[in-house]
């Protein structure tokens, strides 16, 4: 049995640090989500591929990112859609429930309480100031998540050009942006038919240990098999010509 070297070439060293949480661990890291997720859905998303993908190693960065695109497809948060669909990779539906669910109440409170401050105390100079000082700070975090999700993947020049040629449509000529989104797509499609080196770029954390291969979730343990040739076993022609005398 021989393995094509196309998969070998997908794999990488295997993740020896990586392991499957437990639902507790889980559970407190969605709830930590909830009260640092500064920076809008591009700050969030950031934060979780930080912690997810890099730090914690739960699921794989090829998979983040394949979930991300749909995610972006659906209407609605993206970012609260892809924390909903990893706590439901990791735990099925309650992490679902309690990964989508605590990904907003804790932000709920400090709305509330930002709100009441601003609402009684904004006019004293040095409330309004440091409302002021957070505009900026909140701009580095999502230039800084653009920079991060898009080092990822933008892997060549045809990623970049469609990239830019988004932005400028989007900014300069105010196309709509399902426009641009079914654009994007049929690019995508007819591109990965005829150039597949430059659309199918997105890998995963590689071949995974089969002592791990039930708990780490990486994309090449459902979207990639191992393509094997089996050959029949030669007979001999003496036991042939025997069996058919029989």
């Amino acid at each position: 049995m021989k393995k094509s070297s196309s998969s070998e070439s997908l794999d990488a060293a295997p993740p020896e640090t990586s392991r499957h949480p437990s639902f507790g661990e889980a559970f407190l890291f969605w709830l930590k989500l909830g009260f640092i997720s500064f920076g809008g859905p591009t700050g969030q998303i950031a934060i979780m591929h930080a912690e997810l993908v890099e730090k914690k190693k739960w699921i794989s960065e090829a998979r983040f990112l394949h979930a991300l695109n749909y995610c972006m497809l659906l209407p609605g948060p993206e970012a609260q859609q892809l924390a909903t669909y990893v706590g439901w990779l990791l735990h099925k539906t309650w992490g679902g429930i309690v990964a989508g669910a605590f990904f907003v109440i804790p932000s709920i409170f400090i709305l509330w309480g930002l709100s009441y401050i601003y609402v009684t105390l904004g006019n004293l100079p040095w409330i309004a100031a440091i409302f002021y000082g957070l505009k900026p700070a909140v701009l580095a975090i999502v230039a800084a998540a653009v920079i991060r999700i898009g080092s990822r993947a933008l892997k060549n020049e045809v990623m970049s050009t469609v990239t830019a040629a988004a932005f400028i449509a989007i900014f300069f000529f105010s196309v709509p942006f399902p426009l641009i989104i079914i654009s994007a797509a049929l690019i995508g499609f007819f591109g990965g038919k005829w150039k597949r080196d430059k659309f199918l770029v997105i890998r995963g954390h590689g071949k995974v240990p089969q002592r791990h291969r039930s708990r780490f979730l990486s994309d090449s343990s459902q979207s990639r098999r191992s393509s094997c040739r089996c050959e029949a076993p030669a007979r001999d022609p003496e036991t042939k010509q025997r069996r058919t005398q029989s």
